[in-house]
Formats: C-alpha cells, sequence, structure tokens
C-alpha cells in the first residue's frame, strides 16, 4: 500500500468535470491503496488543495469556472503549493497541448483513455519524487538551523 512518512496513505486530488472519469481513476488509485478527493471544476480545484494539500493532484484541462492551466499557474506560482506535482490527465493529445500544460508547470502528462497500470506508474514515479524532495527540504532546513546554532555560538564564545 502506497505510504507517506508516518505511515498515511498519500492523498491525490482529482479534478475532471466528468463524473465518469473521476470515478475511474479513483477505482484505480483507491484499488492501488491511496487516499482520494474528487472536484469538477477548476475554483474546486484551488480550494481542495488549499483545504487538504494533497500529495499529488490530477487535473483534467478542459473545465468549467477555470481551466487546469490556470488552476496549473496559479499552484506552480504559490510558495505553498508550488511543490505538489501535477499529473495533466486530458483527452487532449496534440503537441501544442502537452506544451502548454509544460509551460504551465505541469510535472507529467497523460492522455485520456487512461491506461490503469501506465497511470499507477506515473502516480507512484511522481510521489517519490514529491516525497524525496520533501526529505531534502528537512534536511536542509536542519542543516540550515545546525550552521545558524554554530555561527551564533562563535560569536558567544570569548
Amino acid at each position: 500500500m502506497p505510504r507517506e512518512k508516518h505511515d498515511r496513505p498519500s492523498k491525490l486530488l482529482i479534478a475532471d468535470d466528468n463524473h465518469q472519469n473521476c470515478e475511474l481513476l479513483d477505482a484505480y488509485l483507491s484499488e492501488a491503496g491511496y487516499t482520494v478527493e474528487m472536484v469538477y471544476d477548476g475554483q474546486q480545484t484551488l480550494d481542495a488543495v488549499q483545504r487538504s494539500q494533497p500529495d499529488l493532484i490530477l487535473l483534467d484541462i478542459m473545465m468549467p469556472r477555470m481551466s487546469g492551466y490556470e488552476v496549473c499557474k496559479r499552484l506552480k506560482a504559490d510558495p505553498e503549493t508550488r511543490n505538489i506535482p501535477i499529473l495533466m490527465v486530458t483527452a487532449l493529445a496534440e503537441m501544442g497541448d502537452i506544451e502548454k500544460a509544460v509551460s504551465a508547470g505541469a510535472d507529467d502528462f497523460l492522455t485520456k483513455p487512461v491506461n490503469k497500470l501506465e497511470l499507477t506508474t506515473r502516480v507512484k514515479s511522481l510521489l517519490q519524487i514529491r516525497h524525496l524532495t520533501n526529505e531534502r527540504d528537512r534536511l536542509l532546513a536542519y542543516l540550515e538551523s545546525v550552521d545558524g546554532a554554530r555561527q551564533a555560538q562563535t560569536w558567544i564564545a570569548p
């Protein structure tokens, strides 16, 4: 079962205006052991990310109220959410669509109809990168605190 630190299942957010697509992705990912939340438009996606801080977002491009491109740009521009991996899952498969998704900040791109093995493999890979990045950031913060403490002792020492 996919787990994050502290032995909790990884939280995934699925954003797609087609309820059947959400249900299919939910079935595949819940079966793989992930905790899944579903939303159905761009604004709901932004609200859900702020509320639940998912470990990964599966984002459709064509959604009401705000496109997946715009949602992705906003999330990647925010220091609080920029490190959440975004997997664009869409029926759009032209090279221009892929380029636009990457320009918006998407970490990966998957076309519909989704293959279960490809989906679960990409999700697993993106989550591993996310967890390694989080661990690196924790270690860097620790090293900075140790270095700061050492510098403070240097100033205090006679």
